[in-house]
């Protein structure tokens, strides 16, 4: 039986992944979400323990992290769902309350912090997974100006965090090369019927069923054990943005991410 996480449970991909797990009936199932409410409901709903944190405050996500690694000796497949869109003609650009922009600190900068603090369950269910939820979006970070302060747009937020978090996939996967434990990334679907599509104003493409069934390839496919530091576009193995596979721009980022944990106004 596996131990499974999903951030971002309550809802959307993670809730719809969790009831495909759940109608297994051979995992446990960790779930986390902000809302207490839609976290209960989705708890009841697949037999998962719930697990609620806001993650645009980084003491709330070691929290998580915290309580997990108290309550559970191990840790077969971390998902890292949780995230924050776009919205439609949205230009407001929001503080965590860490002080940094809200789409870097909740789609980047929070499962950092999270896969770290779990890395030692998951060395310990070696083989183990860990499944981060990218997008096709994808727009670098200005290495100078990090928290976005200039030229500020809720999609190119989101296409930065989103880029970041498959360079930082990268990276830990070529770190835990021989450790047993696999990263990946990958684009599930194009604007699936969920809550964040609704907020972008974009018309539908993908259904649910299609999210849920790539994402579900590589938390627990057998043909995928042993693969590692890859980018899907859904079922596919595909390419991210140049910048992923330019090892002096991931070390950059990698020291400007590290300057943020310390510093928010870094």
């Amino acid at each position: 039986m596996a131990t499974i996480l999903i951030t971002g449970a309550s809802d959307g991909l993670g809730r719809a992944l969790a009831e495909d797990l759940a109608a297994d009936g051979r995992h446990t199932l960790l779930l986390h979400g902000r809302d207490a409410a839609r976290l209960a409901e989705v708890a009841a709903s697949t037999g998962g323990r719930p697990y609620q944190a806001d993650f645009s405050s980084l003491a709330e996500v070691r929290r998580l992290a915290d309580e997990i690694a108290a309550a559970h000796g191990r840790l077969d497949v971390l998902v890292n769902n949780a995230g924050v869109g776009f919205h439609a003609e949205g230009t407001r650009r929001q503080t965590s309350e860490d002080g940094h922009e809200m789409r870097l600190a909740v789609n980047y900068l929070a499962p950092v912090v999270l896969t770290r603090a779990l890395l030692p369950l998951l060395r310990r269910a070696a083989p183990s997974r860990i499944v981060n939820i990218a997008s096709t979006g994808q727009q670098p970070v200005d290495l100078d100006d990090p928290q976005l302060t200039h030229d500020y747009t809720d999609v190119a937020a989101y296409c930065r965090s989103k880029l970041a978090l498959i360079c930082h996939s990268l990276d830990l996967a070529q770190e835990l090369s021989g450790s047993g434990i696999t990263v990946n990334s990958l684009h599930p679907a194009t604007f699936m019927p969920t809550t964040m599509s609704r907020h972008t104003g974009m018309d539908f493409v993908d259904s649910l069923e299609q999210g849920v069934a790539a994402t579900r390839r590589l938390v627990d496919d057998p043909d995928l054990a042993g693969v590692t530091g890859r980018y899907f576009d859904g079922r596919q193995e595909s390419t991210a943005a140049a910048e992923a596979y330019d090892v002096g721009y991931r070390r950059r980022l990698a020291t400007v991410t590290d300057s943020l944990l310390t510093d928010p106004h870094a």
